[in-house]
């Protein structure tokens, strides 16, 4: 756990200041989002589940669209604390001025390394995950043929602790923080090595054994590809967690 988080400190430090050496002055406006996400896991054997997380972007809270994106995969049980996924996703960026109207089209392939764990009082999660990126090239509002590619990386790592009981439970309120670093390469990134950062936090409330919600405040730091241009953006963030495990009951054994 310390290694992991001086791994986030250390990016969160040596990124941003690699980024703004590159330019001679530095600009960030500051905005406002609202973030919806849903994210379902479906257990189909011990070893295979489906992946699938929505997400609804609004900008200056919910005055118009930001980005909507449709992330399916499968992923593959190494253990029970330890997943491997991969899998597809679709997103609809549109544009950051009031006077454009173009929608620019992503789609990524991305795989993923996902561990948990817990103890009294405390359950972690992290993941470690690869994005490859087509982004659809725009100009004058206008899409053009072809498309821009990068790589991504992300490391998020989660913190929940329970309020009114020893473990997160159906009926048991509790306490959500967790940050998740993103950085750029590939032979087209040139001035935003560092993409942005997002930390969070907030409350959740386990509805059942498979369904719990989390509501709370996050910022998003994240740096434009001029280089010398950020955004600050303050958001209200509600994600659904769904869980459904589709295996047959294992059948008890008979006494003899």
């Amino acid at each position: 756990m310390k290694q992991t988080l001086r791994f986030t400190l250390t990016l969160l430090l040596i990124f941003p200041f690699q980024s703004q050496a590159q330019t001679a002055e530095k600009k960030v406006t500051d905005r406002s989002q609202v973030w919806l996400g849903y994210f379902n896991q479906t257990r189909l054997s011990d070893k295979f589940s489906l992946w699938l997380d929505l997400h609804a972007r609004r900008t200056d809270f919910l005055d118009r669209w930001a980005t909507t994106i449709v992330r399916p995969g499968i992923t593959y049980h190494i253990s029970d604390h330890t997943r491997f996924t991969v899998g597809y996703a679709y997103a609809s960026h549109w544009p950051i001025s009031e006077t454009d109207e173009t929608v620019r089209p992503e789609h990524r392939l991305w795989q993923q390394i996902n561990w948990s764990g817990k103890s009294k009082r405390l359950q972690t999660n992290q993941w470690v995950r690869l994005e490859e990126r087509f982004n659809r090239n725009i100009a004058n509002d206008q899409l053009q043929e072809g498309y821009h590619f990068n790589f991504r990386a992300r490391y998020m790592i989660g913190l929940m602790v329970p309020l009114t009981a020893d473990a997160i439970a159906p009926g048991v309120p509790f306490l959500v923080f967790n940050d998740e670093v993103h950085v750029n390469f590939g032979k087209e990134i040139v001035y935003n090595y560092f993409d942005q950062n997002r930390l969070f936090g907030g409350v959740g409330y386990q509805f059942s054994k498979s369904f719990n919600a989390q509501l709370g405040y996050m910022n998003v730091f994240q740096q434009t590809a001029a280089g010398n241009q950020f955004f600050n953006t303050h958001t209200l963030r509600l994600f659904l967690f769904h869980t459904l495990d589709l295996r047959k009951p294992k059948a008890e054994p008979v006494a003899n």
